[in-house]
């Protein structure tokens, strides 16, 4: 008898093994990546949705803090074929229900063709059927969520001292770790503020850059986020990273849209369009920029897609990337990306007002 029911918005019950108990739901999305489980339930892009793992064996090298991309694990659920017995063990100290055991290529073939789709999850000895379609009842879509980004960000500033490279007032919309850690290696000072920071808390800090994180959910619910890109562009270089990117994209014009099943995992190609160079990326969206508007131009696309991976305006010293170039887990093959920005800082390179 099983122990485990994923109730799915196209109105099938999966029967599986309960592996951490609990009740949840959210929208059910999956990533390829085939190492990184730790980074991967620790980021917090993914609060909100139940997270499918599409590599058949989660938790062969164990769980260790030092990888976490945040103080908790984001996922309402895990789903895999199989997980062992340390990570399973993990995800119920963590409170968030997992399950294994049932045909996950099926699953991220329906997500495939179908899109990602509400769900709902039982898990536990006491659970039935019907406990999951309730959950699955309950389930809110992801642009509905209009107040994620409080449930993700910093309640209070935050600073981590660095050097003398420059000053960052990152917005914290659900930052990962790694994101700060890669700004800190190139000497720089990051301010994190919380994610409905105002033009005043900003302009505290006295930054010489202001960079808008990753996060999750729909970029149109950050608008204080967008209200920030408008307010300081042209005064400030402007960076940003995922979210961060649609974030900037609407604030100068452009539109953003949900996509079918997003981008999720570690070998994303992405081809930028000065140099023709391609470069594997980590992945963790289900929102892109559509249009890009009069004021950004798309500088790097995805291979498979065409969707846009980076946008820029050199004049108003914005610079943007919808993957994560800090990577953790993935390749490390735009790293190079944190040396761009910083240059934006540079003394030699004055930027243009927006007016």
């Amino acid at each position: 008898m099983s122990d485990a029911y994923l109730a799915l918005e196209d109105g099938r019950v999966i029967e599986a093994r309960g592996r951490a108990p609990g009740r949840t739901r959210g929208e059910l999305v999956f990533t390829t990546a085939y190492t990184g489980y730790e980074e991967s339930l620790t980021d917090p892009s993914y609060e909100e949705q139940v997270l499918t793992f599409s590599y058949p064996l989660i938790g062969n090298y164990g769980v260790r803090s030092e990888r976490f991309e945040s103080d908790r694990v984001h996922p309402r659920a895990a789903i895999a074929r199989e997980f062992t017995d340390d990570v399973a063990e993990w995800l119920a100290e963590e409170g968030v229900p997992a399950i294994d055991h049932l045909d996950t290529r099926e699953l991220v073939t329906s997500i495939r063709e179908e899109g990602a789709m509400r769900c709902g999850l039982a898990v536990g000895p006491d659970a039935t059927p019907a406990d999951a379609k309730a959950e699955l009842d309950a389930c809110k879509g992801m642009s509905e969520h209009v107040d994620i980004g409080a449930q993700v960000s910093v309640e209070e500033p935050t600073v981590h001292e660095g050097g003398s490279a420059a000053t960052v007032a990152m917005i914290d919309c659900g930052a990962k770790g790694s994101i700060a850690e890669s700004l800190l290696e190139r000497d720089a000072t990051v301010h994190v503020l919380p994610y409905d920071a105002t033009p005043a808390d900003v302009a505290a800090v006295d930054p010489d850059l202001l960079f808008i994180s990753n996060g999750p959910g729909d970029p149109e619910n950050f608008e204080a986020a967008e209200a920030l890109v408008d307010e300081f562009v042209g005064d400030l270089p402007i960076a940003g990273i995922c979210l961060g990117q649609q974030v900037v994209a609407n604030a100068l014009g452009g539109s953003t849209e949900k996509m079918d099943f997003g981008h999720r995992g570690v070998n994303q190609p992405v081809r930028d369009l000065d140099t023709d160079r391609v470069v594997m990326t980590t992945q963790n969206h289900g929102y892109t920029v559509g249009e890009p508007g009069d004021e950004l131009n798309v500088t790097q696309v995805n291979v498979n897609d065409g969707t846009a991976e980076g946008l820029e305006n050199e004049d108003l010293g914005v610079i943007t990337r919808q993957y994560h170039p800090e990577a953790h887990p993935g390749p490390n093959d735009s790293l190079d990306f944190f040396d761009d920005v910083l240059d934006l800082v540079s003394t030699d390179t004055p930027v243009a007002t927006s007016d």
